[in-house]
């Protein structure tokens, strides 16, 4: 899905002449080495390349540090050029292959995940492929190949990430043209002032310089690309942690100055997404957030409320649970974090919430849970607030539509295990207090970049195993 050729230009001067490269102290392995506000070294040690991720963060990725190709995948077609300090990074991508002519809806009713198969993006492959597994040998490198055909959500991020969702239909048009029936899987994650209450993943838009406009153009991008390939069933997890932190976080100034823009933006969503190929799930945080009892209540109420006030658009199948969380779908016993809070699982959590829901006038919402890092129980984690980047962690139940529970549609795996909550580096723009807690593995990279030691952790711990 994303092919990319990477061509590196460095050059040895800071203004007009510096020390050279083998004088200067470069950065580590899978380290930092560029990006806006960083002020560090832009340079990578001997086998490794200066790799741009995004306009907050590149890294040092294994490789050769001369002007190379790397080929992540079969085919992209988004082209991007940008210049972090003391380096040039230009990411070209061509289509390699034609896409088929669509025919067809693809509706669905009942359980939206029954009666497909879900497609393993090429883009969360190639990562693994290209910088997990170099990384490995013999037993665990076998086992990280397992982890890249396991079918996990692509996150739509950024503007820039909008052609990626054209090129994975694409390639699952191509395939289910072959004969298979693929469904896509994508998180719509791009708010004006998102992450409100956390730093680690601020987005690309602010409400004060037309983020709410600029956010209607990028689900009106989606709706297009939607609308062009409806003969695929498209799945979409909307908005992580945006309505959660509006139940919880509004003491906080970001969060209470964001409220109208985060209703008015996920209602423009929720009714332009509303199409016949699509079932979407708004997130609604975990157990361990929106399930203690006292939160219970004005949860069910708000989004409640905002399944009416879209209209109760027939693709707003119900929520997601547990996104880019740790917390198993159902436990005998409460770990010790929990403090005592009787919803102690995923199960637990919806269960409980289905019926005030109900009763504030969403009938029939049902469920979805991630379970991709929820795989060792208990965690690392000493309180269960503490969400950034968790010790001893693990993978967890694979993706299906065999849940054992009628509330729940999907086990599925939104979160792309090994990519990074957030960094630890303190003096980073978007360094958040919980990625240095000493129950977080460090040290650890910018949000969504690959976080090698973390993509290991979760594969040693993995249950059921891939050893």
């Amino acid at each position: 899905m994303l092919a990319k050729t990477v061509i590196f230009s460095a050059f040895l001067a800071r203004g007009v002449l510096g020390a050279p490269l083998e004088e200067r102290a470069c950065s580590a392995t899978w380290a930092q080495c560029g990006g806006n506000g960083y002020s560090g070294e832009a340079c990578c040690v001997s086998g490794s390349v200066c790799t741009y991720v995004n306009d907050w963060y590149s890294q040092c990725i294994p490789g050769t540090a001369t002007s190379s190709s790397s080929t992540l995948a079969t085919s992209t077609t988004s082209t991007r050029t940008t210049s972090a300090t003391g380096t040039t990074t230009q990411i070209t991508s061509t289509a390699t292959t034609s896409v088929p002519v669509g025919t067809g809806t693809a509706t669905w009713s009942g359980n939206p995940y029954s009666g497909v198969d879900l497609f393993a993006n090429s883009y969360y492959a190639s990562e693994v492929s290209t910088l997990a597994i170099p990384s490995l040998s013999g037993a665990m490198a076998t086992a990280a190949a397992k982890v890249a055909n396991v079918p996990s959500y692509m996150w739509l991020d950024t503007f820039s990430k909008t052609p990626l969702m054209r090129t994975t239909l694409g390639d699952i048009r191509t395939k289910n043209r072959a004969g298979s029936n693929y469904a896509g899987q994508f998180v719509v994650y791009d708010l004006p002032d998102r992450d409100c209450a956390a730093a680690a993943s601020n987005g690309e838009y602010s409400i004060i310089d037309g983020g709410v406009a600029k956010y209607k153009t990028y689900i009106d991008t989606i709706r297009s690309i939607i609308v062009e390939y409806s003969d695929i069933r498209i799945l979409l997890v909307i908005e992580p942690d945006s309505l959660a932190n509006l139940v919880t976080n509004t003491n906080v100034a970001k969060c209470a100055n964001a409220k109208s823009a985060y209703l008015e933006c996920t209602n423009y969503a929720v009714k332009q997404l509303n199409l016949p190929n699509v079932a979407m799930y708004l997130d609604a945080g975990h157990a361990g957030w929106l399930g203690w009892p006292a939160n219970q209540a004005p949860a069910a109420q708000l989004y409640a409320q905002v399944y009416k006030d879209a209209g109760a658009p027939k693709a707003l199948r119900g929520l997601a649970t547990n996104v880019a969380n740790y917390n198993a779908w159902s436990l005998s016993s409460a770990p010790s974090y929990t403090s005592g809070n009787p919803i102690y699982d995923e199960q637990k959590f919806i269960n409980a919430l289905e019926p005030q829901l109900a009763s504030n006038g969403w009938t029939g919402c049902k469920f979805i849970t991630d379970q991709g890092r929820s795989g060792k129980q208990p965690t690392g984690q000493t309180e269960w607030g503490h969400w950034c980047n968790a010790k001893g962690t693990g993978f967890g139940i694979r993706p299906s539509a065999n849940t054992g529970d009628a509330l729940l549609d999907a086990f599925v795996w939104v979160k792309p295990g090994g990519e990074c909550d957030g960094t630890s580096d303190t003096s980073a723009a978007r360094y958040d207090y919980h990625c240095g807690l000493s129950d977080a593995l460090q040290p650890a990279p910018e949000a969504g970049t690959w976080f090698q030691a973390y993509f290991e952790q979760l594969l040693t711990n993995a249950n059921p195993s891939f050893l």
